[in-house]
């Protein structure tokens, strides 16, 4: 994936029936938050994603993905970037009830970039 600067690049673990959900989609959209999940939070870096799709998904769910996709930059800066950790666990937290937005501001496709089993 080309990098344009007017982007910033973010990354999200999911699991198999997430990502079917996005493939679905034409990998260009997240699917809405289930009623318990009032977040969406895209990670801003690889790193974090693939501990997340490693460590937590792969025992859970047998199987982790992670995913990058590029956000207009300035869309972007409107969410708050929460650090839950570690000093590379930053995330952005998005209200469920933007994510049909935050889905418009998607520049290009979403792609997978790492699996693990």
């Amino acid at each position: 994936m080309r990098h344009d600067p007017a982007t910033i690049l973010l990354y999200r673990p999911v699991n198999q029936q997430e990502l079917d959900l996005i493939a679905a989609a034409d990998w260009l959209a997240f699917p809405p938050r289930l009623p318990e999940q009032p977040i969406f939070y895209p990670v801003l870096n690889q790193e974090y994603a693939t501990q997340i799709a490693r460590d937590w998904n792969v025992p859970y769910y047998g199987v982790g993905y992670v995913l990058r996709f590029a956000l207009d930059a300035d869309y972007a800066a409107l969410f708050p970037v929460q650090n839950v950790g570690e000093q590379h666990h930053d995330e952005l937290w998005v209200p469920a009830e933007e994510l049909a937005e935050f889905n418009r501001q998607i520049v290009g496709q979403i792609e997978v970039v790492a699996v693990f089993q």
